[in-house]
């Protein structure tokens, strides 16, 4: 299966580009483009809710590493 990866690809990033040179794959990327710019506030507010999470999980990491550092006992 292996010897097929590379003709399965080729053939995949030809047929891409044969629909994108098309009318119709150009009347979808136009599509495409008009969409994301009417609906750039709610890309926005996804991009934030995004971070914000990521930074969430980012604190909850550090503080499980945090925890999992050994303790140096009073004397020693």
């Amino acid at each position: 299966m292996r010897k097929w990866y590379v003709p399965l690809t080729i053939a995949g990033i030809g047929g891409l580009a044969a629909f994108l040179l098309s009318e119709s794959g150009q009347g979808a990327v136009h599509w495409l483009a008009r969409s994301l710019r009417w609906n750039s506030q709610g890309l926005l507010e996804w991009n934030e809710s995004a971070e914000a999470e990521l930074q969430r999980i980012q604190n909850a990491i550090a503080a499980l590493a945090e925890s999992m550092q050994p303790r140096a006992e009073p004397g020693r």
